[in-house]
């Protein structure tokens, strides 16, 4: 199986710390997101001969580990997220396991690796059940303004999600940057990429909840995928990760090292 850690993204929101670097070069008590992420698939048994690094916005300043493949979105700047993992396409389609795909802006806990790995269904998207409390220590007040929908059905199929400043009520669960897919998952999205690359590359239309095709963001390219019928299936979890999307993000989650109280909502073992 293969991991697609997904690292092309300027970060914008993070320009305080990411004017010299990556975001997933930022430090986290010693290390780096990205190091921890390699650590955490380590630890659930991923060797790094199956992990690929897609790098963009400064790719220079992400070093090579040894046995670790590394690609490049040349237009990271123009795109997104769906677009950066099909970089990978030749070793997504080429791997007779599927694929975990993670944002390599997320501190994970390696047991939601490891869970993830553990799913058998084509499509698997992990969602955190318990993130209210974390999305209010993180934004504050502000929190409501960052609440997406997430519609599971009682056989945890997704119905829908992504759709931004949705009442709360229609958030069950928070998306969190980790995906499943088997090696038919790993085919339907690729067609129904290429499908609407066709049709929509050159469009600056929106598309979905996106600014456009080319810029499209997964939440969007998996809605998709369950519009036509496609099984998502939600893979439940409580806590145990940590997003990092603007210097807030950050700052916070140094100040909850510094102050013992990090491990409310992730345990740092690892």
């Amino acid at each position: 199986m293969k991991a697609i850690i997904l690292a092309a993204g300027s970060g914008t929101r993070l320009g305080k710390y990411t004017k010299d670097m990556p975001k997933c070069m930022l430090s986290v008590r010693g290390k780096t997101l990205l190091e921890r992420q390699l650590e955490a698939l380590a630890e659930a048994g991923v060797p790094k001969s199956d992990i690929v690094v897609v790098r963009g916005y400064m790719a220079d300043k992400i070093p090579q580990v040894r046995g670790v493949s590394y690609m490049l979105n040349p237009d990271y700047a123009t795109t997104n997220m769906v677009a950066t993992l099909v970089m990978a396409r030749g070793e997504l389609l080429g791997s007779p396991d599927g694929a975990l795909v993670l944002y390599s802006d997320i501190l994970y806990e390696p047991a939601l690796v490891k869970k993830m790995m553990a799913f058998k269904g084509d499509m698997g998207v992990l969602v955190d059940d318990d993130w209210l409390d974390y999305w209010k220590a993180r934004l504050g007040g502000k929190w409501k303004e960052d609440v997406e929908s997430m519609a599971i059905d009682k056989k945890d199929n997704i119905v829908e999600l992504g759709a931004p400043n949705c009442p709360l009520e229609k958030a069950m669960a928070r998306y969190v940057g980790m995906l499943r897919f088997s090696k038919k998952g790993v085919s339907e999205f690729i067609r129904l990429f290429d499908e609407n690359k066709k049709k929509l590359w050159e469009s600056d239309e929106p598309w979905m909840h996106s600014m456009c095709f080319r810029k499209a963001q997964m939440t969007c390219m998996l809605q998709a995928l369950i519009d036509l019928r496609v099984p998502v299936k939600a893979v439940r979890t409580s806590h145990g990760w940590l997003e990092f999307d603007t210097n807030e993000d950050y700052e916070k989650a140094l100040s909850w090292i510094a102050d013992g109280t990090m491990n409310r909502f992730i345990n740092m073992t690892w």
